[in-house]
């Protein structure tokens, strides 16, 4: 099965060692077993996964380039992604998994076991909440998100983590302007500046993609991001 996986692979020039191949087979192991039982994706048949999820993840090596980064959180992780297969990809990266559901954060601890991954964490709980904290505040190169929100929101959650010089990269659908207009000032209100808007499609497939690449250029003001429920029920305008 995974010889589907690396040829997909081949599209974004990245090669697959034995080892790595051997972890995204326990990975999806892990993902369809666990997904029996627990709501962690509607896409469970092999090829689909390794396209809208594992080859999705990590087509943001068009966008950035990884190896001369260090240390990624990524928001509202799910069933890790995109955290997972770019950790599993470059092993050099020091990764940070937040999700707010406990299980999927069980889930994850499993995954990061079984597949002997070192550098990678996950933890429980809300980005408002761990965004007020030293230890995570504007402490990293980047940060990544798949999670559904828009943009100015998703700003909120996400741009408190990097440092300044850092960027904030979310993964977006195909049409993207409207909602990239209306998110600018939000944007620059958390200390952030659109450098780029990245569009492509994955590898194989008729599926849109926009990867927005938003650089820190300021300090994000103490006062953002707001309390818990805020920046989903009110985003900046």
């Amino acid at each position: 099965m995974n010889n589907i996986l690396e040829s997909k692979l081949q599209e974004l020039n990245i090669t697959l060692d034995g080892n790595q191949s051997e972890q995204f087979q326990i990975f999806y192991n892990l993902l369809t077993d666990w997904n029996k039982v627990m709501n962690l994706t509607g896409i469970t048949e092999y090829e689909e996964v390794v396209e809208k999820h594992f080859l999705d993840s990590l087509a943001i090596v068009k966008a950035v380039n990884l190896q001369k980064v260090h240390n990624i959180i990524d928001i509202g992780t799910g069933a890790g992604f995109p955290g997972i297969p770019l950790k599993i990809i470059y092993p050099q990266l020091d990764v940070t998994l937040l999700d707010s559901l406990k299980k999927r954060v069980r889930f994850l601890d499993t995954v990061i076991e079984n597949t002997g991954l070192k550098g990678i964490k996950a933890m429980h709980g809300r980005a408002e909440d761990y965004a007020k904290q030293t230890e995570y505040r504007e402490n990293y190169d980047l940060c990544v998100s798949r999670a559904v929100a828009n943009l100015a929101t998703l700003s909120e959650y996400c741009i408190p983590y990097i440092r300044t010089g850092g960027i904030f990269i979310p993964y977006k659908s195909e049409d993207i302007e409207n909602e990239v207009e209306h998110s600018k000032n939000a944007i620059s209100l958390l200390g952030g500046n659109i450098r780029d808007i990245v569009k492509f499609q994955l590898p194989g497939t008729d599926i849109g993609r926009s990867f927005i690449i938003i650089e820190k250029t300021k300090m994000t003001p103490k006062k953002y991001p707001r309390k818990a429920g805020l920046p989903s029920k009110e985003p900046l305008t």
